[in-house]
């Protein structure tokens, strides 16, 4: 507990902490510091990194720092919409990365795909399994985390019932956790960066699908079974599309990117790709490229100009202002953090519609966007192997 405690305090001063220092904003004792500060030289965690002149009399102080190498961990992504895997060193800084399509969401041969980019990862870098503490998975809910499996991800049936969890600790025999991918964009934004300034807020996250990460009073909230931030059927529009559920104008069905390219070649706001019927509303009727593809075409004509790009993009804008002040409201967040996958096409336009959510309620709300890019679910998912090993509270 005291090693975490420090290795804790540390994450939080990147610049490095004296001894003296690490005891006065710990409140441990001198001797257990110096005890903890010992043996987390020894495993490598942290290192001396110079001296610091006292203020007043006195010898100068020796500064501890976290130490990149000592300890790395892998974090994948699953999303039906693309697979992305990284390599973590200790202070969250991504050494190595590599992005990969689904197989057409087959189990087996995705696990097939992950086995080998974790292979690739660490050949890149030049690092070996033993360097690694474990394995962490992020991927579309609902999922068991006691199981580590996959239930039955509305957007990628064919992963229903994968162990993705089990099957990586028998092939690498490391340790490997699996959490919601919005659970895990939320974490990457507070282990890698933590901070005291906004311990209530919540993660805009958009993949394949649409969902919401939060943090709430300094810690990341998962909820009952690990499925928290499950939005997609709160109603933002009545008159809006169709969702699965029944009912129309559903949140997640307006934003996700395939509905707002479908919209886009049904009002003309994009050129229908070769084979395109016009007829059909099923997520197989294009591929998860094509998807990306026009979805990027969809929001650089709204940009340009184009009324029908700018009436679809307006639509999704109005929807996710409506959610997400209610959101703000309900849950008295004072930061809100767009990004994922498919947020960079959308940030040019989507990021200033928000910036008046900057007073709402009278008070200060800061929106951002995510300082990892696509990257930050599989960022979050290798932060997941750091938290259980290194968290005070294991939480």
């Amino acid at each position: 507990m005291n090693e975490n405690i420090v290795l804790s305090m540390l994450r939080r001063r990147p610049d490095g902490m004296s001894r003296v220092e690490i005891a006065r904003e710990t409140q441990l004792s001198a001797q257990t510091v110096s005890n903890v500060s010992r043996r987390l030289l020894e495993r490598g965690l942290v290192r001396e990194i110079g001296n610091r002149s006292p203020d007043g009399p006195g010898k100068p102080a020796v500064i501890l720092q976290s130490d990149p190498d000592g300890a790395y961990a892998v974090g994948v992504h699953l999303d039906p919409g693309l697979i992305t895997c990284v390599l973590l060193d200790f202070c969250g800084t991504p050494v190595a990365q590599s992005h990969h399509l689904p197989p057409s969401g087959v189990a087996r041969d995705t696990m097939d795909v992950i086995a080998e980019a974790v292979d690739g990862l660490l050949k890149s870098s030049g690092r070996s399994l033993e360097d690694v503490l474990g394995i962490g998975v992020a991927a579309p809910g609902p999922i068991d985390t006691e199981e580590g499996a996959l239930i039955r991800p509305r957007l990628a049936p064919g992963w229903a019932g994968l162990h993705l969890a089990q099957l990586l600790e028998e092939q690498f025999g490391r340790p490997s956790l699996l959490a919601k991918d919005v659970t895990a964009a939320v974490l990457a934004e507070h282990w890698v960066r933590p901070t005291t300034e906004h311990p209530h807020q919540a993660f805009l996250y958009w993949g394949a699908g649409v969902g919401v990460g939060l943090m709430l009073d300094g810690h990341v909230h998962e909820g009952a079974s690990s499925n928290a931030g499950d939005v997609g059927h709160a109603i933002v529009d009545p008159d809006g599309p169709i969702c699965e559920c029944g009912r129309r104008g559903c949140f997640g069905e307006l934003l996700r990117p395939f509905r707002m390219v479908l919209e886009g070649l049904r009002t003309g706001a994009l050129p229908a790709p070769a084979g395109w019927d016009g007829g059909t509303d099923t997520r197989s009727a294009l591929s998860a490229r094509e998807v990306d593809q026009l979805f990027r075409m969809l929001w650089s004509a709204a940009e340009l100009g184009n009324p029908a790009a700018v009436a679809v993009v307006e639509r999704a804008l109005r929807g996710a202002h409506l959610y997400v002040s209610n959101l703000v409201a309900l849950l008295d967040v004072d930061q809100i953090v767009l990004g994922g996958p498919s947020w960079e096409p959308m940030r040019a336009i989507f990021l200033p519609a928000l910036a008046d959510l900057g007073t709402a309620n009278g008070r200060t709300v800061h929106v951002r966007e995510s300082a990892f890019g696509g990257e930050v679910a599989a960022v979050g998912a290798a932060c997941l192997v750091f938290q259980s090993a290194f968290a005070p509270s294991g939480r």
